[in-house]
């Protein structure tokens, strides 16, 4: 497995897939060919069919200049986030680089045998890291220490404070999110209700589901967040790790161990299945972040190794099946809603896998993201980030009297 650091990937939303992931790619074809004067990108699978309401061309048209941008609908890749880039001198052509844009920011080049970021993890499954972990009679933050650099902690501290800005800014910001759907930020109103609630308890969950939502908004608008694995569920595992720091007064030092618990269950999931809606639908996002935001409740509540397994366990198979079909291509709808539900869930998970015994536990971590990667392949495609089906699908043929 890759560093944490290529999971929690700081950038602009609002999707890693479909901006950051093509940012990348069109920077590393500046990198190799310094010499065009002009491009032509290609987009094929879901960066086609989403790329306008994920702000691909955007971004693409920031990155590279004077560049001509197509949306391929018809042909299918070997990846559904694919792109072609082909650069040109004197309109002469001069070299083109096919990528696929895998989930969380990360990039794969078609041909390239040139390992852009190593492996730094030997163990490939939570099954390897419990026992690595028991043998040496150490817990899973000392583990990733032992594999990180030193410089990891201050990265964390970035990490954190990213995500606080982002919560700071979304609560504050009441326009209108861009785009045509005309969505209205709900963050602010709901943190601000929670103070009006005599009851403690719907007054803790306006507050994380205000959290959650005030992150979402900022990666819709295209603000700074973290990868938590995806831009498009970047909303939950933040909400839940300030929520609890607000309730136990979470120290940074702890922030940052629950960090690394989470970050392992997300590397895992990206290790062994996929974190890609386009992929495996956004049970492979929103289910992911779930299962990181249970993990790192569970270690805030004192659970153990097998309490946190079966936290993140429950989380992500309690989101199995969950489809990726975004309203008119936007990061929007389903999504900020499903945000502020996985982060509820994600500590209802929590509280549960505490309550059982865990030597009553049949099915494992490993267990459900092997599943979760088979129900993603088996999912047809009009669900998996291509906005032709579900909820997008009915909401274009005028079903729209619920949004």
């Amino acid at each position: 497995m890759k560093s944490l650091r290529d999971l929690y990937k700081i950038g602009n939303g609002p999707s890693s897939s479909h901006t950051m992931g093509p940012k990348k790619a069109c920077e590393l074809f500046l990198n190799r060919y310094p010499n065009c004067d002009n491009y032509t990108v290609t987009l094929y699978g879901s960066l086609a069919l989403t790329g306008k309401g994920h702000l691909t061309d955007y971004i693409i048209r920031k990155t590279l200049k004077n560049v001509k941008i197509i949306f391929n609908l018809n042909d299918k890749m070997k990846h559904p986030n694919t792109l072609e880039i082909e650069g040109f001198l004197n309109d002469k052509f001069v070299a083109n680089m096919t990528v696929y844009s895998i989930g969380g920011g990360a990039i794969l080049v078609d041909g390239d045998k040139e390992v852009l970021v190593p492996d730094i993890y030997e163990e490939k499954s939570f099954m390897d890291v419990a026992k690595y972990c028991l043998d040496k009679k150490i817990d899973i933050p000392t583990y990733i220490d032992i594999h990180e650099d030193n410089n990891f902690n201050e990265y964390l501290d970035k990490v954190i404070d990213t995500m606080n800005k982002c919560l700071q800014d979304g609560l504050t910001k009441t326009e209108v999110i861009p785009g045509r759907l005309g969505l209205k930020r709900k963050a602010k109103e709901l943190f601000e209700s929670k103070i009006n609630d005599s009851i403690l308890l719907e007054q803790d969950s306006k507050r994380l589901m205000a959290y959650a939502y005030a992150i979402s908004e900022e990666n819709a608008s295209g603000g700074v967040v973290v990868t938590t694995p995806t831009c498009g569920a970047s909303g939950v595992l933040p909400a839940v790790m300030f929520y609890l720091a607000d309730i136990y007064k979470t120290p940074k030092d702890i922030m940052r161990s629950g960090l690394k618990i989470a970050g392992l269950i997300g590397n895992l999931v990206k290790q062994n299945a996929s974190i890609s809606g386009a992929e495996a639908g956004c049970q492979a996002e929103v289910g992911t972040a779930s299962s990181m935001a249970a993990a790192y409740a569970a270690y805030i509540f004192g659970g153990d190794i097998k309490k946190i397994e079966r936290a993140a366990e429950i989380a992500l198979e309690h989101h199995l099946g969950l489809t990726c079909d975004p309203v008119d291509g936007y990061v929007q709808i389903p999504c900020i809603e499903r945000n502020a539900v996985a982060a509820l869930s994600a500590l209802d998970a929590a509280k549960l896998a505490l309550y059982l015994d865990s030597k009553d536990a049949k099915i494992s971590f490993d267990l459900v993201v092997s599943t979760m990667l088979e129900t993603g392949q088996s999912l047809p495609r009009e669900f998996r980030e291509t906005s032709q089906g579900g909820l997008a699908k009915h909401y274009n043929n005028g079903d729209k009297n619920a949004c």
